[in-house]
């Protein structure tokens, strides 16, 4: 067994699952601050230099609320951010005090050829130690010929339940054109704090 170093970290190779040197390397890009920030919009460095991209979400904090966290692509360079998504929602939850543990597929968040915005978590509250923390990976947004894929996994804290909850989306841009711009938001309310890094993997 041999140690290979991959992004600043050691990963223990085992001949079992093969080589790890076609996994890639994370390469940073941007960081996007929010200051009771409307939307954080992110509009450059999203072209065909990487075929994967990943969104790095730390405390993303609302001013409000029960409100929830959002996402939606663009084509234009994020005149318009309205691109026909199909999404898949699913929630792990337990609460502060031991009870009410769940795992449940949560319909009502889906979207259906939709170009709304599609959820990344729900329901976040505004406590001061309430927030969104997690990632989203956007594949070959730059790709003429197929849709744009995406899978999110989060965690963050209900509000009045006072639960950790993991939150898990997937689902795909219906378009053939060239992503290349994301918006991040609430849906209700602005974003009172928190940053999102953006890498490219090669």
């Amino acid at each position: 067994m041999s140690i290979v170093k991959l992004n600043n970290r050691a990963l223990k190779d085992a001949t079992a699952v093969g080589t790890t040197t076609g996994l890639g390397n994370l390469i940073f890009i941007s960081r996007s601050t929010a200051s009771s920030s409307a939307s954080l919009n992110i509009t450059s460095g999203i072209d065909s230099t990487y075929k994967e991209y990943i969104f790095f979400f730390n405390n993303i904090h609302p001013q409000t609320d029960e409100k929830n966290f959002v996402f939606n692509l663009s084509v234009d360079g994020g005149s318009n951010y309205n691109v026909t998504k199909t999404t898949n929602f699913f929630r792990a939850q337990h609460l502060e005090g031991g009870n009410a543990e769940v795992f449940e597929k949560v319909t009502g968040d889906d979207l259906a050829q939709s170009t709304g915005d599609a959820r990344i978590s729900n329901l976040c509250g505004n406590d001061s130690d309430q927030c969104v923390s997690g990632y989203l990976h956007l594949f070959n947004p730059s790709n003429t010929t197929f849709a744009k894929h995406f899978i999110s996994q989060v965690n963050s804290c209900f509000t009045n339940s006072e639960a950790s909850v993991n939150l898990h989306m997937s689902g795909y841009g219906n378009t053939t054109s060239a992503v290349n711009a994301v918006t991040f938001k609430f849906d209700s309310g602005n974003i009172d704090s928190g940053t999102i890094d953006m890498y490219g993997v090669n």
